[in-house]
C-alpha cells in the first residue's frame, strides 16, 4: 500500500513539474520577433542554460536578432546570416535595429526613390529602427535619419508596420 502512495505522489509531482514547464514556454510577447544585442559581446549557447556549450560569441551591441524560442530566462534567437543559439533574456535589448545587406545602400529623406539621397550606408552598418510603412522604414545611423527599402536590410518583417 505504501508503494502506490509514493508512486501516486511521484506521478502528481511529475505532471505538476510538466504543467509548470509548459508555463515557462509561454512568451511575455509574441514569437517570432526582432529584438538586439544589448552587449557587445554574448555568448550564443547549444541550449538554455549556462551548462550548455557556447558556439559562438556575438561581439556587436545593437545587431538585430530574431527571438525564435523562449525558455525560463532563455532566448533561443537567429541573426541576420541563419546562425541559431540560446543567449540569457537580460542580453538582449526591445530597442529595434536593422543592418544593412548587400551593397552601399542610399539613405533617402523621405520614402521613395525619387527622394534626395541624405546618406550612403555600408553593408553591414547598424542603424535604429524608427518606423515601419509599406515597403519603406526610416532608420537612424549615427544621426543620419532615412529611408530605406525593407529588402535592403535586416530587422524587420514584410508587412509590419511600426510607428
Amino acid at each position: 500500500m505504501r508503494a502506490s502512495r509514493v508512486t501516486s505522489s511521484l506521478l502528481a509531482l511529475l505532471l505538476v513539474a510538466l504543467l509548470l514547464g509548459r508555463g515557462a514556454l509561454a512568451a511575455d510577447t509574441p514569437v517570432p520577433r526582432f529584438s538586439a544585442l544589448r552587449f557587445d559581446r554574448v555568448n550564443l549557447r547549444v541550449g538554455p542554460g549556462t551548462n550548455f556549450p557556447i558556439e559562438w560569441v556575438l561581439t556587436r551591441r545593437n545587431m538585430p536578432v530574431e527571438v525564435i524560442a523562449e525558455y525560463e530566462a532563455w532566448r533561443q534567437v537567429r541573426d541576420w546570416q541563419g546562425t541559431e543559439g540560446w543567449v540569457r533574456e537580460n542580453s538582449l535589448t526591445s530597442r529595434r535595429t536593422g543592418i544593412v545587406l548587400g551593397s552601399v545602400r542610399l539613405l533617402y529623406r523621405a520614402a521613395g526613390d525619387l527622394s534626395q539621397a541624405v546618406a550612403q550606408v555600408e553593408p553591414g552598418a547598424i542603424g535604429q529602427l524608427l518606423g515601419c510603412e509599406g515597403e519603406w522604414c526610416r532608420l537612424d545611423f549615427a544621426g543620419n535619419r532615412g529611408y530605406l527599402k525593407r529588402g535592403e536590410f535586416w530587422g524587420a518583417y514584410p508587412n509590419e508596420t511600426l510607428k
